[in-house]
């Protein structure tokens, strides 16, 4: 990945028995804040998970520091850039889930489907028998998503072991390729549906980021963008950053013809939360953003963050 902007961005996860994660906390927060190092990762007993940005060498040397941690040698790691810090503070945080699925019975390092690379990709989902499911919840699917699949309409992760189960009798017997945006929740969803006997099961290997790095527009299945959980709010291929930003009433991503609608209110309202905040809600939001735009012209940054 070319140098193009003035921080790298690295979004990175192992699924493995970490029993010293509680231990790891405080070194690896000192290690991040002592090189600049924001964003956040997640430490449970089942691996690693997060996003953080830095300058290039920082990072290189994170990455360089948890391949000392001899269970998490092999991160699953995707590396781009942002014109900007997309973070505002480092955050390392000690979780019961790396990701939340709330199912205790599945194993994600043994059990989940096979991988399939991103340039194999297309021929798997362009096959007329293979049912593609988007694994993301439906503020993310709102923006982008492969040609044909399903979008089970979840508000969380949490819900996807239910939505399956209900889809059980015409699913089993298919070919089922699952996406989500880095792999980690297809590494569960996957399992899980192996669990519950749907065992023709793949997924794409480094997720949708993984696609959009690889694969080249002209040859590509992806339709809009990708979604991201930082201040970039969503990237295109070659990882470029996108044009979505986010309503900051209720944080769902808005394309720019979203932000057409007259019910759009930049850091008040959008259409999809319009309806549902009172008057009273949206002077709130005014004000905050008032406060947001005057410590910006102050140099103070904003103090919306992830």
């Amino acid at each position: 990945m070319e140098n193009n902007g003035s921080f790298r961005v690295a979004a990175l996860y192992r699924f493995t028995s970490l029993p010293q994660w509680k231990e790891l906390q405080a070194p690896l927060t000192e290690f991040c804040e002592a090189r600049g190092i924001k964003g956040t990762l997640l430490l449970a007993h089942e691996g690693i998970n997060g996003t953080v940005a830095g300058s290039y060498e920082a990072i290189a040397e994170l990455i360089d520091f948890l391949g000392t941690i001899k269970e998490l040698d092999g991160l699953e790691l995707k590396y781009s850039h942002a014109g900007e810090m997309p973070f505002h503070r480092m955050k390392v945080r000690l979780k019961r889930e790396i990701v939340t699925m709330g199912v205790d019975t599945i194993d994600p390092i043994g059990d989940a489907g096979t991988y399939v690379e991103p340039a194999e990709w297309n021929q798997l989902v362009s096959d007329p028998d293979t049912i593609i499911i988007d694994t993301r919840n439906a503020y993310e699917t709102a923006i982008g998503t492969f040609k044909g699949a399903i979008d089970p309409e979840t508000t969380s992760f949490t819900e996807f072991p239910r939505w399956a189960q209900a889809r059980h009798n015409e699913l089993k017997g298919r070919k089922v390729a699952m996406f989500c945006t880095g792999g980690i929740r297809c590494e569960k969803a996957t399992a899980y549906m192996r669990s519950i006997g749907i065992d023709d099961v793949y997924h794409l290997k480094g997720g949708i980021l993984k696609y959009l790095e690889e694969v080249k527009p002209e040859e590509s299945l992806w339709e809009g963008e990708c979604f991201v959980f930082d201040e970039r709010v969503s990237v295109k291929h070659g990882l470029e950053e996108g044009d979505a930003e986010l309503c900051r009433a209720c944080r769902h991503p808005l394309m720019p013809e979203d932000r057409e609608s007259p019910l759009y209110q930049e850091g008040v309202s959008c259409h999809h939360c319009y309806h549902t905040r009172t008057e009273e809600d949206r002077a709130r939001y005014a004000e905050r953003h008032k406060q947001v735009m005057l410590a910006a012209k102050r140099g103070k940054g904003p103090h919306i963050g992830n």
